[in-house]
């Protein structure tokens, strides 16, 4: 066999490889041509279009050229999706954000055994022994590709980005996407496990790249102390271990945590993370989030009695009972639910953005309840700071789960957030004259610029939330988690039969 017909045998190879193929076999020993015989794995990252269900013979695999094994990945999904009329055509700034992915893509491929990619193959499966064996004699072996950090303005696709990156990868490799809030309570999840480690970090770090090599986090803000701490070290170690870091941000990386507590014990982390990772940015106009269809009506301006929203969650939860439920949350803990029923949860806004609560009690409450009734949301200012922060990672946990936020406010979404602002902001707002009355919520003004970025994403979410194309999402998650939940007991009775 010739070398030019072994070569185009291997390019067909890698595409394959690229929509889900398991296997091909080669017989070459003898001259003649032999069929390529394959079976494809029907995963989600797969799309149908390019599944192929016929066998080819080596004549027609040598007649493959390079461009044509090349057009597959996240710019060919997207140009199929603006074909299918399922995306907006014209945005020019996610076609040059497309082709950063599309060239991260590409290097990847042609460097999965570089970068011990593929989970099926041995490099995947000696990554532990190859970490066991650093404990011993310390070695790096950072990756030879760059990861990526996108970041931009709210509604500018940056997830959309992410997640069609993401499903176009094949299932067998060794990543993994998760929101930012979610990966780092399983960090300090992780840290409680291994307390008394001389360096627990690094025993984390070498988890994680064993579990993951790609690491693909949505929603990049640091805005507490404890992450901002150990984000440094635990990004060192990761990267030593060959991680590639693919994020997502509202942020540019010289911003993120900005005038947090001890930043420059953080400032070290900015360095690696421009270092490991190409910076872009996605520089588009449009909210896309706000372009969605009519409002349905789960949010109400109501500033008064709390009757009426108890009115519309014994609605929601039809003939069942609602009583005071327990959601369990990590580590053990507990969150009291002050009424719950048919998977739905109902709080007065104090008992949810008042109390000392965090990502993970909300994380844990998404996990048992699909909808919550949120009763009283408040104007936010210098006086409910704190309950502000809860509020926007409540809505972002909650969006990143697709739960159903059902809340009557004391106004509109941009009314909310009407009086934080960020410190560039407070400069432009033109001082009071001592001719001139000073309006009292001048004095409640609460210039926090982390606080101040966020609130835009979360005017976003909350009328995304509200949109009948999120609900229709919200469904049919819903309606996956009721056959999961079928198939398990089915399979449980079976193994009682058996």
């Amino acid at each position: 066999m010739s070398r030019a017909l072994v070569k185009s045998l291997g390019r067909f190879q890698t595409a394959f490889r690229h929509h889900g193929a398991k296997r091909m076999l080669l017989n070459a020993n003898s001259g003649t041509s032999h069929d390529i015989r394959y079976n494809i794995d029907m995963c989600k990252c797969c799309h149908s279009s390019y599944m192929f269900s016929r066998a080819l013979s080596v004549d027609a695999a040598a007649k493959v050229t390079y461009e044509e094994v090349k057009r597959v990945g996240p710019l060919v999904e997207y140009e199929r999706r603006i074909n299918a009329g399922e995306l907006e055509d014209g945005d020019n700034c996610q076609i040059g954000t497309l082709r950063e992915i599309q060239r991260l893509y590409d290097e990847l491929y042609s460097s999965v055994n570089a970068c011990h990619l593929d989970r099926d193959s041995d490099h995947g499966k000696s990554a532990r022994s190859r970490w066991l064996w650093s404990r011993f004699m310390p070695q790096s072996s950072i990756s030879p590709v760059k990861g990526l950090y996108l970041y931009g303005g709210v509604g500018t696709g940056k997830t959309m980005l992410m997640d069609l990156f993401f499903d176009q990868l094949p299932c067998n490799w060794r990543k993994k996407r998760i929101h930012f809030h979610d990966f780092m309570l399983n960090v300090h999840t992780r840290l409680q496990r291994h307390k008394g480690v001389s360096d627990p970090l690094e025993v984390v770090a070498g988890e994680i790249s064993h579990e993951s090599i790609l690491l693909c986090l949505d929603e990049f803000m640091v805005n507490d102390v404890a992450d901002a701490l150990i984000l440094n070290r635990l990004f060192k170690h990761l990267f030593c271990n060959g991680a590639i870091l693919v994020a997502t941000s509202n942020r540019v990386p010289d911003n993120l945590y900005e005038s947090g507590l001890q930043r420059d014990l953080f400032l070290p982390f900015i360095s690696t993370l421009k270092e490991r990772c190409i910076v872009h940015e996605i520089g588009s106009s449009v909210d896309y989030r706000r372009r969605t269809s009519a409002e349905e009506g789960f949010y109400f301006i109501q500033n008064g009695t709390s009757g009426f929203l108890m009115h519309r969650f014994n609605e929601l939860i039809g003939e069942h009972t609602a009583h005071p439920q327990e959601a369990e949350v990590l580590m053990g803990r507990t969150l009291q639910v002050p009424l719950g029923g048919n998977g739905c949860a109902y709080f007065p806004f104090e008992e949810l953005c008042d109390k000392p609560l965090g990502a993970a009690d909300y994380f844990g409450l998404c996990k048992n309840f699909h909808t919550v009734a949120l009763d009283g949301v408040p104007i936010f200012g210098l006086h409910n700071r704190t309950a502000a922060y809860r509020f926007v990672t409540l809505v972002d946990v909650m969006y990143e789960n697709k739960a159903r936020l059902v809340c009557t406010a004391e106004g509109t979404p941009f009314d909310l957030f009407e009086r934080i602002v960020t410190v560039a902001d407070a400069h432009n707002i033109a001082p009071r004259t001592s001719s001139r009355s000073r309006k009292n919520d001048d004095f409640d003004l609460c210039v926090d610029n982390e606080l101040g970025f966020a609130k835009d994403r979360t005017i976003s979410r909350l009328t995304e939330m509200n949109s009948k194309e999120y609900l229709e999402q919200h469904r049919e998650m819903i309606a996956d988690k009721r056959v999961q939940t079928q198939g398990d007991e089915i399979g449980n009775e079976n193994m009682v039969f058996a």
